[in-house]
């Protein structure tokens, strides 16, 4: 199926750590029940008759509408219309299995990762946006497990950045302590920082390369593990520093390199199941277009046999999400997951192209050069779509204004849906907005 060619701010980030693919479909983002809303969706296109912009399908991913200063969920976004939909994974599973995974390791490698033998396991943190709920939750995940946490006013753990902690006097975390084969250790977080860049980009792979530069210079052998909120910027830190001194890096994604590496010391990585997320973002879409049940393919399976199993994603009915489930992976399992951009088999089925029409989606990325959405989860949607006849245009950001992206959406009545990764999770009104016109 052919693509529009619309990622033009590829070029310009060719040198950041994931440089974007082509676009064309060869190549390169409460109360809860599995079974999710079984009412029907309406149909965006009609023959011979038109649906208003606002009234389209909707899937908002990977940034969930939400207050990026308290987290609470931006539900006029999310109930935009009556087919709207938020898709993404527990950020919450994920944080407790990626702190746990770091803990069974120190618990695993207890005679070898104090490196300088002075009873204190030291980890440096790299933040990826403090406003984004994803990188909160990671950090509180870490800190939980680890023992570091402290209790903010809101009675969640603190997940601000320490800056610098070498003396562990610190007010966002504290010393914890593992007791370990009937010797107590102390857990210490040296150092953590957002990882944003100059320019505003945030999850910023290149500073975080600078900054574990300047902390293995400043804190030397002190540092025991490298943690990072993601694979980027994990990666980053290995390649530059932490595979050559042989510190564990630990991140989440489970990006191809990423897992690669756990053959040459990674510690570890959470993936997020990105092939039920992309399925899932695309199949929303596809159902709504139909006019079927809104979790045909989905918990009930369809003309073609595609249908998920409860293990892998649930269905939040209170805020209209769809999550996938996280599964860790580490030196025992990582083989079971080289490669990054293979379908999940159960929902591989074609659709049969006359039962299910053609029909144009408008996605947007929201950093063309972020490693886990243009090197993971683009390729799987461009495989989905083909699937799913969908014929997607894909529109890269530049991972720092919401302008960059809503001004290529000019025309929205050329579109029958729409996907939006917003760069902000604050920003949904700036996309409905152009929507309600």
């Amino acid at each position: 199926m052919k693509k529009a060619l619309a990622l033009s701010m590829a070029a310009a980030m060719a040198l950041s750590l994931a440089a974007c693919t082509s676009t064309s479909s060869s190549t390169a983002a409460s109360d809860s029940s599995a079974a999710g809303t079984s009412e029907a969706a309406s149909t965006a296109s009609t023959e011979g008759g038109t649906v208003a912009n606002k009234d389209k399908p909707l899937i908002w991913f990977n940034r969930q509408p939400s207050n990026s200063t308290t987290g609470a969920l931006d539900m006029e976004a999310l109930s935009f219309n009556d087919n709207t939909y938020y898709v993404g994974f527990d950020a919450n599973q994920g944080a407790e299995l990626q702190g746990t995974m770091i803990r069974d390791y120190i618990e695993a490698n207890i005679d070898t990762i104090d490196r300088n033998g002075d009873g204190i396991i030291g980890y440096v943190l790299a933040v990826g946006d403090i406003g984004h709920n994803d990188s909160i939750a990671r950090t509180r995940g870490v800190r939980a497990a680890l023992g570091t946490g402290v209790e903010a006013a809101d009675g969640s753990i603190d997940s601000t950045p320490v800056g610098t902690n070498t003396d562990g006097t610190a007010t966002a975390v504290q010393d914890g302590t593992l007791n370990i084969n009937g010797k107590t250790y102390t857990v210490r977080e040296l150092a953590s920082q957002e990882m944003k860049n100059s320019a505003g980009a945030t999850w910023d792979a290149g500073t975080a390369s600078n900054a574990i530069s300047a902390w293995a210079s400043s804190l030397g052998d002190s540092i025991d593990i490298v943690v990072s909120n993601n694979d980027g910027m994990g990666m980053a830190m290995f390649n530059s520093w932490s595979q050559e001194a042989g510190v564990p890096t630990f991140g989440y994604d489970a990006n191809a390199d990423a897992v690669a590496a756990i053959a040459d010391g990674y510690g570890g990585t959470i993936s997020q199941h990105a092939d039920v997320q992309a399925y899932l973002t695309l199949r929303l879409i596809r159902n709504a277009l139909d006019g079927v049940d809104i979790n045909t393919g989905i918990s009930t399976a369809d003309d073609a046999g595609n249908v998920l199993s409860d293990d892998v994603y649930y269905y939040d009915e209170a805020s209209r999400s769809y999550y996938a489930l996280n599964v860790a992976v580490t030196a025992e399992n990582y083989t079971e997951f080289t490669d990054s951009t293979k379908t999940y088999e159960p929902v591989s089925a074609q659709l049969d192209a006359t039962a299910h029409p053609e029909k144009t989606v408008w996605l947007d990325i929201y950093n063309a050069a972020d490693n886990f959405l243009s090197a993971t989860y683009q390729p799987l949607l461009e495989k989905y779509d083909d699937l799913l006849n969908l014929n997607v245009e894909y529109i890269g950001g530049d991972g720092q204004t919401e302008a960059n992206i809503t001004n290529r959406l000019g025309n929205p009545s050329q579109y029958d849906a729409f996907a939006i990764n917003m760069v902000k999770t604050d920003n949904a009104a700036s996309y409905t907005a152009l929507l309600s016109q």
